[in-house]
């Protein structure tokens, strides 16, 4: 009983530092963003890795859920004569709920898990260290430009998986049901509200921070050589995904009873 009261307390002591060191990274992060000389081409660069080069795994993934929503709707709808509101229940579901989270967890699987590798092998190698001794802060040259393009590319990337899933839905009800393609568009767009769009717009924006915040604080604590490199990315994706569910479930009770 001992033994499991102290493990229990040891997991709960290492989670509250853990979400310390997140918090102390993130404001850290703040202050140097804050902070004179602006590298842009960083930024850009890392938006180019994080934003455009995700753009065809999102893609196909985008299309291949709106048109499994759609045939899946349309199995109950049918029954119901009610195919038409297969526009209203895929447009919702992809813009607030699918679209944002699949979006999130895909950018934290192929990204977030580069920046843990890229920044914890840089750490082994005692590259970070040189960057102190140089008096150059980590955090500025390694975190800022991550955090800036995870927070913004990640919203743009959602708004376009929303638009490639709703023309999945769209080819499945148009060329397989057949319901009237301007009937079909203009169902979308009625069903669809600036709140809609706004919530998951807002919930890609925290879910960016804390790819960016997890990946990079994984990386810059690494440590025992290439097999703790492996250890920290496979702790930043596991992390970044249960963080980001568990922040999705929050949004969408805070959305659900506050802003109904």
């Amino acid at each position: 009983m001992i033994n499991l009261i102290r493990g229990v307390g040891a997991k709960i002591v290492y989670y509250i530092d853990y979400v310390g060191a997140i918090g102390k990274l993130f404001f850290r992060t703040l202050y140097w963003m804050c902070i004179p000389p602006f590298k842009r081409e960083r930024i850009f660069l890392q938006a180019r890795v994080i934003g455009i080069d995700s753009l065809p795994i999102v893609s196909l993934v985008a299309f291949f859920i709106g048109v499994i929503l759609a045939l899946q709707t349309a199995y109950q709808m049918q029954k119901l004569s009610s195919e038409i509101y297969i526009a209203n229940i895929v447009a919702l579901s992809i813009v607030r709920e699918l679209g944002p989270v699949i979006t999130s967890l895909i950018v934290a699987g192929r990204c977030g898990a580069a920046v843990t590798a890229e920044l914890g092998t840089m750490k082994v190698t005692e590259q970070i260290d040189a960057l102190e001794t140089m008096a150059t802060s980590p955090v500025k040259y390694l975190v800022v430009p991550r955090f800036l393009a995870f927070t913004f590319m990640l919203p743009v990337l959602t708004l376009y998986a929303n638009i490639i899933g709703i023309l999945g839905g769209y080819l499945i009800c148009v060329y397989r049901l057949g319901i009237r393609s301007n009937m079909y568009l203009n169902m979308t767009f009625d069903s669809l509200k600036i709140k809609d769009l706004a919530t998951g717009l807002i919930k890609t924006l925290v879910f960016g921070i804390l790819i960016a915040m997890v990946g990079c604080l994984e990386g810059m604590r690494t440590e025992g050589g290439a097999e703790g490199v492996g250890k920290a990315t496979t702790i930043s994706v596991v992390t970044s995904f249960i963080l980001i569910i568990a922040a999705d479930c929050v949004f969408t009770a805070i959305f659900y009873f506050i802003f109904p």
